[in-house]
């Protein structure tokens, strides 16, 4: 069979999401959590790849994930893709699933190697096996892809130049990306962002979930680096804007095959992330504690998004003030919350039959 489209050559793809089956790696990930409910919003089905069970992800606390088709199970195994694509007929692809965290992966490369540049080959290779059936795929990259460069800000056709452990891990699974675009003629797009937050990020050694909860239970914030380390700081729910644009474009000329950052062109420190965090919760006097021990990790990052204002027509619809506020509000509902048995029990339950005892996590 040649590279061609499959049974659905010449079907218009709908400019909204009703009724369109959507498969989002990562489900339980800040990005994840935020797509699955817009989509829900939106009137798509949801097929949500599930890797670990955790109760206070925006997934389960939303109730999102009991409107969603759930599968279980981990981006090394094209078993459990292929059964999430095929068994789901799904349309469209949000790949967000990877191991985000550069502690981590400086500890355990071998292991942030296979969930993601594995993970992104083997749900690449399940899409054009069934391409048929996909007719658009985004690939969530990350800034960290570029490496350090010696201009900034990152424009999309700098060089891919990882170095470290987590930075190598996305360059690869960023080409692979466009590998199977260019060769395979997939509808493959990929999407550069910087930091993300907003409310559900449960990983507490990032900057803006770990300030929020040190200040809020009356801490000093600890800062890992010298905080003179610049970053973009871009809210969750921009970016969620951002790659369900690129799903609905990927099929077009000039947005097939591309990569995009995404930024909100206002680079800051991580110093003055966390004042400004102080500023808007009133703990100004809890000084943040500096340790100066990061390492691997690069001094300054952040991106030039005009190729997405041009090509996409996007741009970041909240401020840093504003994003920082809607995540303030989340984090404090959430710390403020006393224990539910019920609802641990249920949650218990439900983990156990989603992930039996013997499965691979």
């Amino acid at each position: 069979m040649e590279i061609g489209r499959g049974p659905l050559e010449g079907v218009e793809m709908r400019a909204d999401w009703t009724g369109r089956r959507v498969l989002v790696t990562g489900a339980t990930g800040i990005v994840g959590s935020w797509m699955v409910r817009r989509l829900l919003e939106e009137g798509a089905v949801v097929v949500a790849l599930v890797h670990d069970w955790d109760p206070q992800s925006e997934l389960m606390r939303s109730g999102a994930v009991h409107r969603s088709h759930v599968v279980n199970g981990a981006l090394e195994d094209y078993g459990t893709l292929e059964r999430a694509v095929n068994h789901h007929e799904v349309d469209a692809v949000i790949h967000l699933g990877a191991q985000a965290l550069v502690g981590p992966a400086n500890r355990s490369p071998l292991a942030t190697f296979e969930a993601n540049i594995r993970g992104t080959y083997n749900l690449l290779e399940v899409c054009r096996v069934h391409r048929d059936l996909v007719r658009s795929v985004v690939v969530a990259s990350s800034d960290k892809a570029y490496g350090e460069a010696p201009e900034l800000p990152y424009r999309e056709e700098m060089p891919l130049a990882g170095r470290h452990p987590y930075d190598v891990s996305k360059s690869c699974a960023d080409l692979l990306a466009l590998t199977y675009s260019h060769t395979y003629d997939l509808p493959v797009t990929v999407a550069r962002c910087g930091n993300i937050y907003g409310g559900g990020d449960l990983n507490w050694s990032r900057i803006v979930p770990g300030t929020i909860r040190s200040l809020w239970s009356g801490r000093r914030p600890v800062i890992r680096s010298d905080g003179t380390f610049t970053r973009d700081y871009i809210y969750v729910e921009d970016v969620v804007d951002a790659y369900l644009r690129l799903a609905l474009k990927a099929p077009e000329e000039g947005v097939r095959g591309e990569a995009f950052n995404f930024s909100p062109g206002e680079p800051m420190t991580v110093l003055e992330v966390t004042r400004r965090i102080g500023e808007l919760m009133d703990r100004q006097a809890l000084e943040p504690v500096i340790l100066n021990q990061a390492r691997a990790e690069i001094r300054d990052q952040y991106l030039d998004s005009g190729k997405a204002a041009e090509r996409l027509g996007w741009s970041p619809r909240y401020s840093i003030e504003e994003g920082l506020e809607r995540t303030i509000v989340w984090y404090t509902a959430l710390l403020s919350e006393p224990e539910d048995q019920e609802r641990v029990a249920w949650t218990r339950t439900a983990a156990e039959s989603l992930n039996p005892p013997s499965s691979r996590m």
